[in-house]
């Protein structure tokens, strides 16, 4: 009976930018336990066919759709076009999303409305379209990736984090309007991963490794599998009566004030 609660046999799950990072990490976790994964990106169609090999060769289901998830035409087009070739989708995932590094007043204000775009109104296309079907079968499970950037603010990330603070309210509004039709909206908070993304910053001795390290409880970074559990939990029916949450998969950090650096 407890294992079946987490079985995710037969459901058919989104997860929009899973080409690679953590999106690939929780989309395997997904896969591992049985649901049939929508592939997307938006770079080419080569890191799209290649992330597909990559999940079958784990002996997971998947297929690859390329679109925008920031254009509502084409997020309507794949929509259809997935529903038809595959079937309704049960799991969303928002997951897309990029990051632009600027002082907010060295900011150009066309790079800051493209992170809020990308990461705060890609959420609400996507999910506006694919949770008509939802509410039509009375069931569907919507996973937002905020960001300790939800809680937190960081010096250069201002329209990040203004789009992943954003996502959060956003996230409690779909759960206060959907959760009627038996449909759950949560969110994760991922903390400080371990990803080809972070590894020149990851060495031993770089300020910011060694910040992040004495700044988590845990002391490390995390494995981007450590985001599986959170993601499977919150698409299963194990969180049928979780509603507005964001989960944070931080080893602790908003746990805690810090440390003082002479403390072990």
């Amino acid at each position: 009976m407890g294992v079946s609660l987490f079985n995710l046999e037969g459901k058919i799950a989104l997860v929009t930018g899973s080409t690679h990072g953590l999106g690939m990490a929780m989309a395997t976790g997904l896969g591992k336990a049985g649901a049939t994964i929508i592939v997307n990106g938006n770079s080419s169609k080569q890191k799209i066919d290649d992330a597909v090999a990559h999940y079958k060769s784990e002996g997971i289901n998947a297929l690859g759709y390329q679109f925008n998830v920031a254009n509502e035409a084409e997020v309507i087009q794949a929509i259809k076009k997935i529903e038809t070739e595959v079937g309704t989708i049960d799991i969303l995932i928002n997951n897309a999303g990029i990051i632009k590094r600027t002082p907010l007043e060295e900011m150009e204000v066309a790079d800051f409305k493209q992170v809020i775009d990308i990461d705060l109104v890609s959420p609400f296309i996507v999910s506006k379209h694919v949770v008509k079907n939802m509410i039509a079968k009375k069931e569907g499970k919507i996973i937002n990736i905020c960001s300790m950037m939800s809680e937190l603010g960081r010096n250069t990330v201002g329209a990040y984090a203004a789009a992943k603070g954003g996502l959060k309210m956003l996230t409690q509004n779909m759960a206060t309007e959907w959760a009627k039709h038996n449909i759950q909206v949560n969110g994760i908070g991922p903390g400080y991963f371990a990803t080809s993304q972070t590894a020149p910053i990851r060495v031993d001795g770089h300020p910011f490794n060694d910040f992040i390290v004495n700044r988590t409880p845990a002391a490390k970074w995390g494995d981007p599998n450590d985001l599986q559990g959170a993601a499977i939990f919150l698409s299963s029916e194990a969180s049928s009566f979780v509603n507005g949450q964001v989960i944070y998969v931080d080893g602790g950090i908003l746990a805690t004030i810090g440390k003082p650096s002479n403390e072990d």
